[in-house]
């Protein structure tokens, strides 16, 4: 997924990628050599969109800040991030650029398919501890803290061997991963996330998601949404909603206030400041969904993310 920097610049793009529209149903080619796929790539890029495929998925973001997206979830990364997608769960993670900014190999990426493990762990009993991780990964999982750290030097290592030693990082990963405790764990779609996606769903959602993900800080309109993929807005809004389990609004809502709980974090800037920054319009709007969203003020959210 590209940067776009003004209203005029997204549509112009989107309207030339829609002459091109293909399935986002990612395929991931098997490496004879290797019991799992591990790659890298930079962003931009056309591996880092809206997809989805039926592998497992451990992804670790390098470098740069931005926000992602894990089925119905929206929240925000920085380097260090370390993630569990399950199978056929979409995702995407779009950095901040600056104008022609690319980012050399941001990502990590571990992909491997879950019949591998069960066939292994018939052989390999102890490999049967994965398996309930690989059931919580269906929403998707974050993991922070020294779990994060630790999984992201496993990741690496993996990458720079060959053989029975790329074997024994993988192992060490799962492991690191599958006893990961709790506070370290952020699970992050709904439990009933239950996307109707095929190729074009998923090209449609992509397209959107460059427009919201681009202009979400300022006007942001269905109407334009369903105009940038050839819709009338009533049908539109319902295939939206099909296809990624949530409402157009409540996505847009949901950016904007991963955007707030990051600047809140990160910034000393005032919380009125930060409710127009992002989007929202009314003060007392913007206190009232963040309250709704993480059952805390935004006042109370900065205290304690960080004073800890």
């Amino acid at each position: 997924m590209t940067a776009v920097n003004t209203a005029d610049g997204a549509t112009a793009r989107l309207a030339e990628r829609l002459l091109g529209m293909r399935a986002n149903r990612e395929v991931i080619p098997p490496d004879p050599n290797h019991s799992v796929r591990w790659h890298q790539h930079s962003y931009p890029s056309p591996l880092a969109r809206w997809n989805y495929h039926p592998e497992y998925e451990i992804h670790l973001i390098r470098k740069g800040t931005g926000k992602f997206i894990v089925g119905d979830h929206i929240g925000t990364f920085e380097a260090g991030h370390v993630a569990l997608v399950g199978s056929g769960l979409p995702h995407d993670w779009v950095s901040d650029l600056e104008p022609g900014e690319v980012l050399e190999n941001r990502d990590a990426v571990i992909q491997f398919d879950g019949r591998w493990v069960e066939q292994a762990a018939a052989l390999v009993p102890e490999l049967a501890e994965v398996r309930p991780l690989l059931e919580q990964s269906q929403r998707g999982i974050e993991f922070l803290g020294v779990s994060a750290e630790e999984a992201a030097a496993a990741i690496e290592a993996m990458g720079t061997s060959t053989g029975l030693e790329r074997l024994q990082h993988l192992f060490s990963l799962f492991g690191i991963l599958t006893r990961a405790p709790q506070e370290e764990r952020r699970y992050l779609a709904e439990e009933w996330f239950r996307p109707q996606l095929d190729g074009q769903a998923a090209a449609v959602v992509d397209l959107v998601l460059e427009y919201v993900f681009s202009n979400h800080a300022g006007s942001v309109k269905m109407s334009e949404a369903a105009a940038l993929v050839g819709m009338p807005e009533p049908t539109f809004s319902k295939y939206f909603k099909r296809a990624t389990g949530q409402n157009f609004s409540d996505l847009v809502r949901k950016l904007r206030l991963a955007h707030a709980r990051s600047l809140l974090e990160r910034s000393d800037k005032p919380i009125s400041e930060i409710c127009y920054e992002v989007g929202f319009t009314n003060l007392s709007n913007f206190n009232r969904h963040f309250m709704n969203d993480a059952g805390e003020t935004p006042r109370t959210y900065r205290r304690r993310v960080q004073k800890s």
